[in-house]
């Protein structure tokens, strides 16, 4: 199969920080182009595939200082994509819904994950407009506000082979990871580390649109001798500081899609303590493999009852739930309808291994 998959630009594919849209991206298309598919990615400079890959920006946007509308170049994507469109057989976009003017005209099959929080509200008017854009959710739960989009199945993401090595969390402390938001409950995440007596490591990134949060009501948090601020990390680092985790605070207040952190958590044999939100009750299995929790003092129970979470389930949990070859055969699953969909042709749902 000719495949187009579309990433955004923010970020390169893979990251080399911070990304988690991006991460996923790269993931697929690696397992789409090892099962033997003719991928060919739309993505961000600096990014290293082994599929074909079309640079739609000379570097990746966010940390860019010199290029300061996100828009336009997006827009340069897009166009690109129409110009090479009958090329594939499907267009897989993961850019929002910024390429629906285009894509919705494109005669090439096509579809959108999307990624992002959808009870924004003038999304109702966007997917109203275009009702016959194919959609896939990353979780049940993201469909919520959009109840009566054009939606075709739920993907989870996944991860590969490679990032599920268990570890005995012999560094005794607590993991915040990600952004610095008040959505990803930065602030609550300190309470529950000082009030459970344990240290809490914060390897995160700072938005612009978050710096005064972190101003306001980080920072004079941030001098507690269990309070470890470190900042935006690698791939390689985040790893190294799972390795040697008790548990994962994901204390949210919002809507999560998602939140890919979350397995990479559970990869490690980390359990994640949990605020409930979106995405939360279709990732952690409460009490096998971390604890959904309603407060802050539920948290710190939760914190002190981490004994009881088997670190083999955690990891089992990813090999069974949340693989990569799990992730890329349900999307070939759904691109074969859709394809099917355009042909009038039987759905063969009969994936063949390459």
């Amino acid at each position: 199969m000719k495949i187009a998959e579309v990433a955004p630009l923010f970020e390169s594919v893979p990251p080399k920080k911070y990304g988690g849209t991006e991460r996923v991206v790269s993931f697929l298309t690696e397992e789409l182009v090892r099962r033997g598919h003719d991928v060919t990615l739309f993505a961000s400079g600096e990014s290293i595939t082994s599929a074909n890959l079309v640079e739609c920006s000379p570097h990746a946007l966010r940390n860019d200082t010199v290029s300061m509308e996100p828009v336009a170049w997006h827009m340069i994507q897009t166009e690109r994509v129409a110009y090479l469109a009958e090329e594939f057989d499907i267009i897989h976009f993961h850019t929002d819904f910024l390429h629906f003017p285009v894509s919705s005209r494109l005669r090439t099959p096509h579809v959108t994950t999307l990624h992002g929080r959808l009870d924004l509200p003038e999304l109702p008017m966007v997917f109203a407009t275009y009702p016959d854009v194919p959609l896939i959710s990353i979780s049940d739960a993201q469909r919520t506000p959009l109840p009566n989009a054009n939606w075709r199945t739920t993907v989870y993401h996944g991860l590969p082979d490679r990032y599920i090595q268990p570890n005995n969390g012999d560094g005794r402390h607590l993991l915040f990871l990600g952004r610095v938001a008040p959505e990803k409950g930065t602030d609550r995440a300190i309470q529950i580390a000082i009030k459970s007596e344990r240290p809490l490591i914060i390897a995160a990134k700072i938005d612009r649109a978050d710096r005064e949060y972190f101003e306001q009501k980080i920072i004079p948090l941030l001098n507690h001798p269990l309070i470890n601020f470190i900042g935006e990390v690698s791939d390689a680092e985040k790893c190294a500081l799972f390795k040697d985790a008790i548990a994962l605070l994901f204390p949210i207040d919002w809507p999560e899609p998602f939140g890919l952190v979350m397995i990479e958590a559970m990869a490690s044999g980390v359990p994640v303590v949990a605020f409930p939100g979106g995405s939360v009750r279709e990732i952690i299995e409460d009490g096998r493999t971390g604890f959904i929790v309603n407060n802050i003092p539920e948290a710190v129970a939760a914190v002190h009852s981490l004994y009881s979470i088997s670190r083999s389930d955690c990891c089992r949990a990813v090999s069974e739930r949340f693989s990569v070859e799990r992730m890329a055969a349900a999307y070939l699953v759904e691109f074969e309808r859709i394809l099917n969909d355009e042909t009038g042709t039987p759905a063969d749902l009969q994936l063949r291994e390459v």
